[in-house]
Order: C-alpha cells, then structure tokens, then sequence
C-alpha cells in the first residue's frame, strides 16, 4: 500500500487523532429525522384537503353543471358519408403507398432473382389497385348514398 493510499485512510477513519482531514467536511445541520418531514407530510395533506373542499364548494365544479342545457345531436347521413369518404381514401391511399415502398424494396434488393422480382411486381400491382380504389372512393360512396337514400 504507498503512503498516499494510507494518509487518505487515516483521513477517512473517524478514530484516528493524526491530521484533520484535508477533504471538506458537511456543516452540522438538525436531524433529518426530526420534525421537517412530518411538518411537509402535514402541509401536503392540509393543501390537498384545501383543494378538496374548494372544489366541492362551488357547485359548477363539484357537479360539472355547465350552466346551460346540452343538446346532443348526432350528424345527419350526408355528413356521416363524407367522413367516411375522407377516412377511406386516406387509409387506400396510405396502404397503396406502404405497397408501393415494398415493391421499390423487394425490386431494389431481388439481386436478379426471378423470385424475388415476381414479389417486387406482386406488390407493385397491389399498390396500383390500391390508388384505383382511392380515386373511385368518392365514386362508390356515392353509389352507397344512392342507395341508403341519402
């Protein structure tokens, strides 16, 4: 063991009276067991029942009245159509492109393998039909709000 290794040994061990240790020291403060934490758990407690019966307090906020009667209505089937008309052509469009992605892949790493390339065109048709479905959606939508009525 070098002597550096001991000094700072004995500077560590509280029982020896050689050197005051040249590390700094903490201040002596209160005990962390004393009354600090039990005065915040009280304060937290007061604060959350504060919080609690000011809520209950005000009507508005105990029962959630907004004042005013709420009228649900649901939307009328035009508005139902055109939703789902914009829903559907997003999701053909998102899935032809996710196909399309695959197809520049699979072509991108078929390295000449016949099989490979046969995949890459697979996909490459399923995104085409994919795109053809995304321009006829408001067309069949309109056929299905022939029918309904709407």
């Amino acid at each position: 063991m070098s002597r550096i290794q001991r000094a700072r040994l004995r500077a560590h061990n509280p029982h020896t009276t050689t050197q005051p240790s040249a590390l700094p020291t903490a201040p002596a403060t209160a005990s962390v067991t004393g009354r600090r934490p039990a005065a915040r758990a009280l304060a937290a407690t007061a604060t959350l029942a504060l919080a609690t019966a000011a809520l209950v307090a005000v009507p508005s906020a105990a029962f959630a009245d907004p004042g005013a009667p709420v009228v649900l209505a649901a939307n009328t089937l035009p508005v139902v159509i055109a939703n789902l008309q914009a829903w559907v052509m997003g999701i053909l469009a998102a899935l032809a492109t996710l196909f399309l992605v695959l197809a520049g892949v699979y072509w991108a790493t078929a390295g000449g393998d016949p099989a490979q390339v046969d995949k890459a065109k697979g996909a490459l048709k399923n995104a085409l039909v994919g795109y053809g479905l995304a321009v006829l959606a408001p067309i069949l939508l309109e056929v299905v709000k022939g029918i309904v009525g709407g």
